[in-house]
């Protein structure tokens, strides 16, 4: 799926999660991606978040305990 068939793409489906995590979005945008995201998208790009952050919580941890 590109971006030239009206579907967003993978990455659109990551900035939008991303800007959820940090809970900067606008209401307008949240409307207009509830209706074109991907679901499978958005879930692959919330278990990709959700792991990066894990990952850099253990590694400030790491960096403080040593």
């Amino acid at each position: 799926m590109s971006s030239n068939d009206g579907r967003p793409s993978f990455l659109y489906s990551l900035k939008a999660v991303l800007w959820s995590f940090v809970g900067l979005r606008r209401k307008s945008d949240f409307d207009k991606d509830e209706v074109k995201l991907n679901p499978f998208h958005v879930i692959a790009a919330g278990l990709l978040a959700v792991a990066l952050f894990i990952g850099i919580l253990v590694t400030i941890v790491k960096l403080v305990v040593s």
